[in-house]
């Protein structure tokens, strides 16, 4: 089987186009089509049903991807053992988490890491979804939940607390709830149906003190908590923010600050065959260095 074909399906198949595949390869949509319909021909199978929306596996097309799905992550684990340092970390790291974490705490903090490890290429890649680190997604995660994928390494980083926001002038238009069952006269802003939130129990504030038989509504459902924090800066409403957030709340009030809402767990996680990677062992250090400045 000819590598360059296989390696130019792998990209299709994972694309969904010829035109995507071909911009992640430097390759033209015409070049693309050629070398899968080579392909096709060498193997005597269709690998493509052809449709005007898109590209759709065949069963033989199914096969052959999830094949070379695993050879291609274990050629990238290969590429980082052989290509890392035994005397210095260097290299491609690629780092997964979720949104607003990563837009909040974590990216402001990477300049001192590159400045301590400038030989390291770090890539941030921000999801509030789960990435598979077992198909190289990513390198590692830094994930609000305990991981659920096996043969993954996970460490315990820290435990993120939940507190209640509003602006000064939504208080000042709405007032200030004085207990939890107030907040039945308040708008509330919480987390979207979909996708599903990075983390459980993050709409808890429309339970809090309400009535089983009357549930709360939502003035406002975003899928982001980044969007939900920007949202309450505005005026809109009430919003829970876990307390990373507490460098960026200057124009926040916190209320209720008796009532605590749940605490989520945050893992550094990786897969079992980068255990022994130099690279992830000095980034996981550097975050809980930094952890334990910052809090």
């Amino acid at each position: 089987m000819d590598w360059d074909k296989l390696r130019v399906f792998h990209a299709v198949a994972s694309a969904g186009s010829f035109t995507n595949a071909g911009e992640a390869l430097n390759l033209s949509q015409s070049a693309v089509s050629r070398q899968i319909s080579a392909l096709e021909e060498s193997l005597d199978v269709p690998l493509f049903h052809r449709h005007a929306r898109g590209l759709i596996l065949t069963e033989q097309g199914d096969l052959l991807y999830n094949t070379a799905r695993d050879v291609f992550a274990k050629l990238a684990i290969t590429e980082a053992q052989l290509t890392e340092s035994r005397e210095r970390p260097q290299g491609p790291l690629r780092v997964t988490t979720t949104v607003a974490f990563g837009m909040l705490w974590l990216t402001p903090a990477l300049r001192d890491f590159i400045d301590l490890y400038p030989e390291i290429q770090i890539s941030v890649i921000l999801d509030d979804g789960e990435l598979d680190l077992a198909m190289r997604e990513a390198d590692v995660a830094i994930r609000m939940s305990p991981p659920r994928q096996p043969d993954l390494v996970q460490r315990h980083l820290v435990d993120l607390h939940y507190s209640i926001y509003a602006s000064p002038d939504y208080l000042a238009k709405h007032g200030t709830p004085a207990s939890p069952e107030e907040l039945d006269q308040h708008r509330i802003i919480v987390y979207g149906d979909t996708p599903r939130p990075p983390v459980g129990s993050l709409n808890w504030l429309l339970h809090a003190g309400a009535h089983p038989d009357r549930p709360r509504k939502p003035v406002l459902k975003v899928n982001s908590l980044y969007g939900i924090f920007l949202a309450a800066q505005s005026g809109l409403g009430i919003a829970s923010l876990p307390n990373y957030f507490s460098h960026h709340t200057d124009q926040l009030v916190q209320i209720l600050p008796e009532l605590r809402g749940p605490t989520i767990e945050a893992f550094f996680v990786y897969p079992e065959e980068l255990r022994h990677s130099m690279r992830i062992a000095v980034f996981r250090d550097f975050l809980l260095k930094k952890i334990a400045e910052r809090g």
